[in-house]
């Protein structure tokens, strides 16, 4: 049996019913309460760098839920020294009327517990409180089951045994999150800022997929893996979310992992202390501690080097940052993580590139973001809002803004975008210096960057044919690309004339008619006459 804890030292119960002591918390200043660094600081004075002040402390209700009263107390008594305020349930039943009748803003709950499982007093938790911290117990810890507690919610995954040193870390980042969903919420009714008004351009379905998913992950704290082609908008997506989060009253800092050299890179994340290397004359921050309470974007997370990788995954479990050239701990932040890259990360963990806790540690949540050729109907939408945007930029607002032709849409749905948004976006820039006010923006007047030689969407589409579909279902699949193209371009040169079209394209107009409406092309996009 586990003794009460004597004031100044607490003490937290394993399943084999040993302490793990750790020294008392001294509360810190709270004018130094969410920047806290010391270089070099000793693990036994980690409460020091915690992100939370004593008066945010008492103000955070916590419920601790396990059927093992050792554990349950022991976890009681250390958060209480901390100055949470606890209160403990040892019966799923008795947990599901506590979170009924109360508001709590921490739940720790053991994931196997008798009677009601723990994933129903999570689900119960959330229903109660959308924005309640669930924290989720287990003596089985498993990748498996961890993805499943953080996919359904839960904040974080605490495997046992576990000390009283990580206990302390764990909550004191989970209580910085409630302090700063609490200043957003402020911050919005202050300035009357509705990030539900905030809005990304695209009614594709296959896009508003992707913008439904990221609005349902935005408002918890799950760690988010986007892919895509390169400028197909995955750091607009990561924006998106952030903007949408209770963490939006802090920053978003993006980092290019492929932009830097390991040394370097290492340094801007972690931060160095002085004279760690030549030139370090001063303790610097890194990267993660500048996103405290904040969002850190990883771009192109499989170009990091995997001893980055292996030193960001005990940053993402633990939330403890040693700096380059340091000999302790340095910061503990809390900080909500976006993976992105342009590559296939499957390929990237068969050739080892890509560490496998990590990846799944970052995928909670993964998001494809669609390549611009396939949502074409989404491009004249976006063409007309850079137009608009970098005409007021460029021109100003007294000259009357140009208007993009049938003729002009036909050929920018017509074009591959084989650099997808990004290249659309240059595209207009460019067209937009050169125009003429309130001019007709015509095909000629589009200046592509890319050739049409090569069929980006025809060679993509080929690359990814699957010998399982069979010889007819994967050529059908690639005819029906090409006659969509085709059927564009030939009416695209034959300025809207769709008897004309039909002439060139050596077929009756019935047929081409038919092959129009087959592959969803409208008749009318041009105005050009008939005949």
């Amino acid at each position: 049996m586990l003794s009460q804890p004597r004031r100044g030292r607490c003490a937290v119960g394993t399943r084999s019913g040993l302490p793990a002591m750790m020294p008392s918390p001294t509360p810190p200043s709270p004018a130094s309460a969410d920047r806290r660094t010391a270089s070099s600081t000793p693990v036994n004075d980690i409460s020091k760098l915690l992100p939370v002040d004593a008066a945010t402390k008492t103000s955070v209700r916590i419920l601790v839920i396990d059927d093992e009263r050792t554990l349950r107390e022991s976890c009681a008594s250390a958060l209480q020294v901390e100055g949470y305020r606890v209160q403990t349930c040892g019966r799923g039943d008795e947990a599901l009327e506590t979170l009924k009748r109360h508001t709590f803003d921490i739940v720790l709950v053991d994931l196997y517990m008798g009677h009601v499982p723990g994933m129903q007093l999570l689900a119960a938790a959330l229903a109660a409180n959308p924005e309640a911290i669930v924290i989720v117990i287990t003596g089985k810890p498993s990748v498996e089951t961890a993805l499943e507690a953080l996919r359904a919610g839960a904040w974080d995954y605490l495997p046992k045994p576990f000390t009283g040193t990580q206990l302390q870390v764990l909550i004191g980042r989970a209580a910085h999150t409630v302090q700063v969903a609490r200043e957003t919420r402020a911050q919005q009714e202050r300035t009357g800022v509705d990030p539900g008004g905030l809005s990304v351009l695209g009614n594709a379905p296959v896009f508003r997929d992707a913008i439904t998913l990221a609005r349902r992950v935005a408002t918890t704290d799950a760690s988010v893996f986007i892919t895509g082609e390169s400028g197909s908008g995955k750091e607009m997506i990561a924006q998106f979310i952030h903007q949408h989060s209770r963490r939006s009253s802090r920053p978003l800092v993006a980092v290019n992992c492929a932009a830097l050299p390991e040394t370097l890179l290492e340094s801007e994340m972690f931060g160095h202390v002085k004279g760690a290397f030549t030139g370090a004359i001063r303790d610097k921050p890194g990267l993660l501690e500048m996103a405290n309470g904040g969002t850190l974007f990883l771009d192109e997370l499989i170009e990091m080097p995997k001893p980055i990788q292996a030193k960001l995954l005990r940053v993402i479990q633990d939330g403890v940052v040693r700096r380059v050239g340091s000999e302790g701990t340095d910061a503990v932040v809390n900080v909500r993580f976006i993976a992105a890259t342009n590559r296939d990360p499957e390929d990237a963990l068969r050739s080892g590139m890509l560490r496998e806790d990590l990846y799944y540690r970052l995928r909670v949540v993964p998001i494809p973001v669609p390549a611009l050729r396939e949502r074409p109907d989404d491009v004249p939408v976006l063409a007309a809002h850079f137009l608009e945007h970098y005409w007021h930029r460029h021109r100003g607002a007294d000259e009357p803004l140009p208007t993009l032709s049938h003729a002009a849409i036909w050929a920018l749905r017509a074009h591959s975008w084989p650099g997808n948004v990004r290249e659309l976006q240059n595209v207009m820039e460019h067209a937009v210096v050169l125009l003429e006010p309130g001019a007709d923006v015509g095909p000629e007047d589009i200046p592509f960057v890319s050739d049409q030689k090569v069929d980006v969407e025809l060679a993509a589409e080929a690359e990814d044919v699957d010998a399982d579909d069979g010889y007819y279902a994967a050529r059908g699949r690639l005819l029906a690309k090409f006659d969509r193209r085709y059927l564009t371009r030939v009416v695209l040169r034959a300025g809207g004339n769709l008897s004309k079209a039909a002439r060139m394209a050596r077929v009756d107009r019935t047929t081409f008619y038919r092959l129009m409406e087959r592959h969803g092309l409208q008749r009318n996009l041009l105005n050009g006459p008939d005949e």
